[in-house]
C-alpha cells in the first residue's frame, strides 16, 4: 500500500466549529485515544516517515502536532495528540488531556485509536463519552490487528457504540488504506450532499388515495393538483411545514403502482422517483383508502418502507365516507399489515380535516423511537435470558451460540449479534426482534437484527 508523504505544519490558532469545513480551509482529522495504543505510529504510517516521536513508554507525545497529509486526492491536516486519561495523575498528564480536547474542538473528523489486543478500558469508555458530545464523524481504529486472529477480537469493540471497528496495524500498514478511504469519503459526502436538518416525511401510497389532498390540508394551501384521475402527481414535491410547532419537510409522491400497471415511461419514472424519495425520508405516512380497505399493494408498499429502514405511520384516509359495516370489514383485513403492527395507526379525513391533529404526535413518537438505544449491558442480559428460555434451533447438526450483542446504530435501531457455532435463521432473528420490542419502545420504526458469524480462531 503506497502511503502519502508530508511534513509538519503550523498549528491553526483560529479554530472553526467542530464538523464545519469552511471554504479555503483543509479538513482537520484528530487522532485520539488513551496512552500507548499506537496513535503516533498510525500518524507516521499515514504521513510517511517518522515525524511523530514513537516510544514504547506511554506519554511521549504531549503537545498536539499538526501534519499535512493526503489520501485519494484529498488533502487534510492530521493532528497527533497525547494519550487521554480519565484521571490524570499530575499536571503534565492534565495538560496532555487538555491538548487532546483542544484538538477535538477544531476537528472535522476523528480517528479514535483503541488497542484491539487489550479490549475496552475505562479510559477508552471515557473518551467515547467525550466524542459523543463532539458531533463529528468518528472512525474507530482497532490497532495492533497484525493478523486475522487479532482482527477477530476487534468485533468486541462494537460495544463502544461507535459503529463498525476498522482493524488496522499501524506498524505494518495493514488496513490503514481502508480506514483512510472511510475518512475521506466523509469529506466527499459533506461536499456533495444537501443536508436536511429537519425531518423528512414522505407521503406514500397507491394512486388516488388522497396524498396530495393531505399535503394541501397540512400546508393550508393548494400546493399540488388534486384530481380524481390517478397519476396526477408525477414528481416528488417538497414543502416545508410546521405541525404542532415542529418543522418538517413533507414530500408528496406519485402513487406506487404494481409493475403490470405501469404503461407509460412517465409513469415508470414517477414511481422510481417516489421510491427514491422514500429512501431519503425519516418517516413515511402510508395512506390507505379506507373505502377500499387494505389491499395487497398497500402491504407491498409497507414492506418497501421496512426494507428501507424508514419509520412508518399507517393512515386510513377517507374515514368519513365509510359506513359502520365497511369499517368492520376494514378492521378485519388490517391483518394484511400484521407484519408492521408496531406502526401507529390513525384514521383521518384529509378532505375535511377530521382527526388531522393525530398526525403530529404520531410522527414525533416515531422519530423518538428511531433514536432510542438499549445500553450494551442491559441488551446482553436480555439476550442471555431469551436464549436460555428459547435456544436457537440446531442447524446442520450444530446449535449456534450468541456470544455477544450490541446496538450498533440508530435511525433505524440496529442490533448486531455475534455468533459462533453456526448461523441463526431468519425466524430466530424475528424472535429476538419481537422480544426486544417487548422491552423497549420502538413504536413506528423498523428494528434490524443482524447476525455476524465469527470464524473459528486459528492458531497464531
Amino acid at each position: 500500500m503506497s502511503q502519502p508523504t508530508g511534513g509538519p505544519v503550523a498549528r491553526a490558532e483560529d479554530p472553526n466549529p467542530a464538523g464545519t469545513i469552511t471554504a479555503g480551509r483543509l479538513p482537520v482529522v484528530a487522532v485520539l485515544g488513551r496512552p500507548n495504543v499506537g496513535k503516533s505510529t498510525l500518524v507516521n504510517r499515514i504521513v510517511g516517515g517518522r515525524p511523530a516521536v514513537v516510544e514504547s513508554e506511554p506519554g511521549v507525545t504531549r503537545d498536539r502536532r499538526n501534519f499535512d497529509a493526503d489520501w485519494a486526492g484529498h488533502d487534510f491536516v492530521l493532528v497527533d495528540t497525547g494519550g487521554w486519561e480519565i484521571n490524570p495523575e499530575d499536571g503534565i498528564a492534565q495538560a496532555i488531556r487538555e491538548q487532546a480536547e483542544a484538538a477535538l474542538a477544531v476537528a472535522d473528523a476523528v480517528i479514535f485509536v483503541v488497542d484491539a489486543t487489550a479490549g475496552v478500558s475505562d479510559d477508552d469508555a471515557a473518551v467515547v463519552d467525550l466524542l459523543r458530545q463532539a458531533m463529528v464523524p468518528i472512525h474507530l481504529a482497532a490497532n495492533k490487528a497484525d493478523n486475522e486472529v487479532v482482527e477477530s477480537l476487534a468485533t468486541e469493540l462494537w460495544s463502544l457504540g461507535l459503529g463498525e471497528p476498522n482493524p488496522v496495524s499501524a506498524i505494518h500498514g495493514r488496513g490503514v488504506g481502508d480506514l483512510l478511504d472511510r475518512v475521506v469519503e466523509g469529506f466527499r459526502e459533506r461536499d456533495e450532499e444537501v443536508v436536511h436538518e429537519i425531518p423528512r416525511i414522505a407521503i406514500i401510497g397507491k394512486p388516488n388515495v388522497g396524498k396530495s389532498t393531505l399535503l394541501n390540508t397540512l400546508t393550508g394551501e393548494q400546493r399540488t393538483i388534486v384530481s380524481e384521475k390517478p397519476g396526477t402527481t408525477r414528481d416528488p414535491i417538497d414543502v416545508e411545514v410546521e405541525i404542532d410547532g415542529n418543522p418538517y419537510t413533507l414530500v408528496d409522491t406519485a402513487g406506487i403502482r404494481r409493475k403490470p400497471q405501469i404503461t407509460e415511461d412517465a409513469d415508470f419514472y414517477a414511481v422510481l422517483r417516489a421510491r427514491e424519495a422514500l429512501q431519503t425520508a425519516d418517516v413515511a405516512l402510508l395512506l390507505v383508502d379506507a373505502a377500499d380497505g387494505v389491499t395487497h399493494q398497500d402491504a407491498r408498499i409497507a414492506s418497501e418502507v421496512v426494507e428501507e429502514g424508514v419509520g412508518l405511520v399507517v393512515v386510513l384516509n377517507k374515514w368519513d365516507i365509510v359506513d359502520d359495516d365497511a369499517r368492520y370489514e376494514l378492521e378485519r383485513n388490517l391483518d394484511r399489515l400484521g407484519f408492521v403492527d408496531w406502526a401507529p395507526l390513525i384514521r383521518i379525513s384529509a378532505q375535511t380535516g377530521a382527526r388531522m391533529q393525530r398526525i403530529g404526535p404520531a410522527v414525533e413518537t416515531v422519530l423518538e423511537s428511531r433514536k432510542r438505544r438499549v445500553p450494551t449491558g442491559q441488551l446482553n442480559r436480555l439476550v442471555r435470558t431469551w436464549v436460555s428460555a428459547h435456544p436457537p434451533p440446531v442447524r446442520k447438526g450444530r446449535r449456534p451460540n450468541i456470544r455477544y450483542a450490541v446496538q450498533a446504530g440508530i435511525n433505524p435501531p440496529t442490533v448486531i449479534l455475534f455468533v459462533t457455532g453456526g448461523s441463526l435463521g431468519a425466524d430466530y432473528l424475528r424472535f429476538i426482534e419481537s422480544r426486544l420490542r417487548g422491552q423497549a419502545d420502538f413504536t413506528g420504526t423498523p428494528v434490524r437484527v443482524i447476525a455476524r458469524v465469527r470464524p473459528p480462531r486459528r492458531p497464531v
